[in-house]
């Protein structure tokens, strides 16, 4: 089934702004009442792990919220949906990503933000979301692009309630 795309782009003065963005992704998600599956794209302090850390508040968590470069994954599975923070920066190969039983993960009702998800190319599945993070003068700029029709009703969401200034 051929999925048609939705983009839509938004400047991201600070780490505040880009927080934001993600509690109103973890609202949409909430409301939806299904999991999702979203890659976080961009350099090296782009913001990755900021967004992952609204996401975490939006969704009710209090604690620290770090990038799992070392773990790979950081479960929050007191969350509602679970929540699963990826960091696949420090991944040798694709196929290590089945050792892990990353499986195991997608399909339900849990959230899956992969930061590197370039890496696990092959072997992720498709986003329902890919956030692209650049620089911009004075701030960041996030493309969110919806590859499946969850990623299109989670985006349509965030359009309609108007919770991350589109």
């Amino acid at each position: 089934m051929a999925v048609s795309g939705r983009d839509h782009t938004l400047f991201l003065a600070d780490e505040a702004a880009t927080e934001a963005l993600g509690r109103a992704l973890a609202t949409a998600v909430r409301r939806s009442g299904k999991g999702a599956t979203v890659f976080l794209r961009g350099n090296l302090g782009m913001g990755k792990t900021t967004l992952s850390r609204g996401v975490m508040r939006g969704m009710g968590h209090e604690g620290a919220v770090k990038s799992p470069t070392y773990t790979i994954v950081e479960p929050y599975e007191h969350l509602r949906p679970e929540v699963y923070h990826f960091d696949l920066y420090r991944l040798g190969d694709p196929e290590e990503l089945e050792y892990l039983g990353i499986r195991d993960y997608f399909g339900g009702s849990s959230l899956c933000l992969i930061e590197w998800a370039e890496r696990g190319d092959g072997i992720l599945p498709v986003p329902d979301v890919q956030i692209t993070i650049e620089p911009e003068v004075d701030g960041r700029r996030a493309s969110l692009r919806s590859l499946t029709p969850t990623g299109n009703a989670l985006l349509e969401c965030l359009q309609a309630s108007r919770l991350a200034g589109f």
